[in-house]
């Protein structure tokens, strides 16, 4: 892949770094980002997706190096806005909370519960405070494409429920994992909270895919550990690939129906004129239009 300095991608896709070796996506080159938020976890991948011109980037790093709380998911999601996204879709391994959602099955969820701590979830500080809507984590618009599509292909998924975003990197205990479930958590992970949050206030449309591994811990004999994890992945993510060939197209065609791209039109509480000026310069891209 050629390094590139063609910043033009209206979907991003962040997931695990194997994905982006799917069939159909072409004309692959590497950009290198720098952002006021640091380093992201890797450089973009720009291509093409039937045509719809894509970024990708991977969560974790090359290689899986980085863990969840370590992910500078600021520097990430500048990143993908400054290449051009508009509409972004996570795709993230998950434990389970409910029988029927059974390994290999795919979720997507409308709602997040978020028990993480110590994370840089929002774009402001340093003299400017917003306070943005997140009553609806997840762009229904763009998740309901997604999850048509999947049932358009046979896989197996669920359309909405709570994914539960812990703070990791160890699993649950059994006493946990028993208790969320007992709360009617659908899914449990630990990147997407943050993902969420930061693509909201970069007015990105956010969608996730959630990939069943396993059933956590609340199963007696199917506990779950990273080797289930690594494997059952496998599996789900020629079904991930297939599902966003078949789902791009039509998600980058589509007009907004959401209020994801005006979600700081009125969350900014901030006079203009006492935001420091540097604290200004660094968000332009962020919320440029409104300050």
């Amino acid at each position: 892949m050629k390094s590139s300095s063609n910043k033009k991608a209206k979907i991003g896709i962040i997931g695990g770094s194997g994905l982006y070796d799917m069939d159909g996506f072409s004309n692959k080159r590497l950009l290198k980002v720098k952002t006021p938020f640091g380093d992201p976890s890797a450089p973009l991948i720009l291509g093409e997706i039937s045509g719809a011109p894509c970024a990708f980037l991977a969560r974790h790093g090359n290689g899986h190096t980085i863990l969840p709380q370590e992910i500078n998911v600021r520097a990430n999601i500048w990143a993908l806005k400054s290449v051009g996204v508009e509409r972004l879709i996570g795709v993230t391994a998950v434990g389970s909370l409910k029988e029927e959602l059974s390994p290999r099955h795919f979720v997507f969820p409308d709602q997040i519960f978020d028990l993480t701590h110590g994370r840089n979830a929002t774009f402001f500080g340093n003299g400017i405070v917003a306070h943005t809507a997140f009553h609806t984590p997840f762009c229904p618009d763009q998740s309901k494409i997604l999850f048509d599509k999947s049932q358009s292909l046979a896989i197996n998924s669920h359309q909405g429920g709570t994914y539960l975003c812990m703070q990791g990197p160890l699993f649950s205990t059994k006493a946990e994992s028993r208790f969320y479930k007992s709360l009617g958590f659908s899914v449990i992970g630990m990147t997407a909270a943050t993902e969420a949050k930061l693509a909201r206030e970069a007015e990105i449309c956010y969608s996730l895919i959630s990939l069943v591994t396993d059933y956590d811990c609340w199963k007696d004999g199917e506990e779950v550990s990273a080797d289930i994890v690594t494997s059952v992945m496998q599996g789900n993510s020629k079904n991930a690939q297939r599902l966003l060939v078949s789902a791009i197209p039509e998600i980058a065609k589509r007009s907004a129906r959401c209020s994801c791209p005006e979600a700081m039109k009125h969350a900014i509480v901030t006079a203009p004129k006492a935001i420091p000026a540097a604290t200004k310069k660094k968000l332009s891209l962020i919320v440029g239009k409104y300050i």
